[in-house]
């Protein structure tokens, strides 16, 4: 997916549907972490994909409760 079709998707989001993914997103962080220390993780750039997604996740979360 695109990022800005990410963006989008997140600005469209309520804060308690933004919370809820923010906390699969971090899940998703530690499998891939485990995987990773286990040598078990074939696509290691994924854990770069997924640390960006928390950090779109919570600047839309910041601005939403600024508002």
């Amino acid at each position: 997916m695109k990022t800005k079709d990410f963006l989008e998707e997140l600005k469209g989001q309520s804060a308690d549907e933004l919370s809820a993914k923010l906390v699969d997103a971090k899940k998703e962080l530690f499998n891939l972490r485990f995987q990773n220390a286990t040598n078990q993780l074939d696509n290691t750039s994924r854990i770069k994909e997924v640390r960006h997604n928390i950090a779109r996740i919570q600047t839309v979360l910041t601005q939403i409760n600024n508002q």
